[in-house]
This record gives C-alpha cells, structure tokens and sequence, in this order.
C-alpha cells in the first residue's frame, strides 16, 4: 500500500505524527508533505524536530514542490490523509484550489477516485467549515474529526491518540493492533429491557 500524509499546520500534529509512525509499522509506503505551518507546529507541540518527522516518512516533498510525483494522477497511490487539516486547507480542497502540493495531491486524490480522508482541527466548526465538510463528502472524501472516545477508559493523552489514529487507519482497511474495538457491554445485565406490549 501506499499513502500520502499531509499535515498542516493546524493543532493536533501529533495526530499527523502518530498516523506516520503506525503506517511505518504496517509496512506502507508514506509521502509526506508538511506546509509551512506544519512544521512550526509540529515543534510547537510535539517534542519531534521537523527533521525527525521527515524521517519517518519513505518520500518526504517541500509544500511548494508542484513537480513532485504525488501532483500527478499517473502516480498511483492508495489514497491520502490530511492530519490535522487546517480549515485554509480544507476550504481551499473544497474549491479545487491546489496552490501549494498537499492541496494539489487531494485535487489528484478526488479526481481519480482515491480515497481521502481528511482529519479537521477546530473547535466549534463555522457554517462555512461545515458546508466545505459537507461538499467534499458528496465528493467522495471522508470526513473524520479527531472525536476522542471513552468507553475505552483513556487514562492518558496518549491513549486518546493511539485510538483516533486507529480510526484514521479504519479508513484504509489497516487494523492498527493497539486499538480497542468496541464489543458490546461487558455485562448482559446492563443492556436495556425492551419493554413488553
């Protein structure tokens, strides 16, 4: 399999971080585009050098760089993730807007029916963040928020992001072992009684 991973420069880069660690661990192949404010955020927030995260990646590609391979639909690739995805980034994919290689390679993704997932950063979503979500869903992409669960008991910061990045990975059909899958309840007696008629 092979992956494009944009990450820009919306909070939660360690959400983009996480997903290329586990794709290195699955054995899948990762291009990675970090924008401008990916990197500075990635050393705001994480303890990771924008060297470090590159490194994780098998194909690394400036932001600017519209002669990459990835900007070609002739290059074949399973789909791609946008981790976090600023809402500059998400509004300009909407429109087709492909100014810089992350939003260029989604135009690519969507216009060859591959499958883009793209992860949103910001709280509360505007009418115009919920109606560009809307749009490219119809498009074809998923939209998936980082909406932390808790039936699994997270203890720690950590253990939030391991299970949001499993659920990114849902989307490619990767199982990331680590992640905890809901089951039903564990006693039979707290499931509701339907009531008798």
């Amino acid at each position: 399999m092979k992956l494009i991973v944009g990450i820009t420069g919306a909070s939660g880069a360690v959400l983009g971080v996480r997903v290329l660690e586990a794709l290195r661990e699955l054995g899948v192949e990762t291009h990675l585009v970090l924008s401008k404010w990916g990197r500075a955020t990635v050393e705001f927030e994480t303890d990771c050098t924008v060297a470090q995260v590159r490194a994780m990646a098998d194909y690394s590609y400036a932001p600017g760089d519209q002669c990459a391979a990835i900007a070609s639909g002739s290059f074949r690739t399973d789909g791609m993730v946008i981790v976090p995805c600023s809402m500059k980034t998400l509004a300009a994919v909407r429109m087709g807007y492909g100014d810089d290689l992350i939003t260029r390679a989604a135009d690519v993704a969507l216009k060859e029916r591959r499958r883009l997932v793209v992860v949103p950063r910001e709280l509360p979503f505007s009418e115009i963040h919920l109606e560009n979500m809307l749009a490219l869903t119809r498009m074809g992409a998923v939209i998936a928020p980082p909406v932390p669960v808790f039936y699994t008991r997270p203890a720690t910061v950590d253990d939030v992001v391991t299970q949001l990045t499993a659920r990114v990975l849902d989307q490619f059909g990767l199982d990331l072992p680590q992640a905890q899958r809901w089951t039903g309840l564990p006693d039979q007696r707290l499931r509701p009684v339907a009531s008798a008629r």
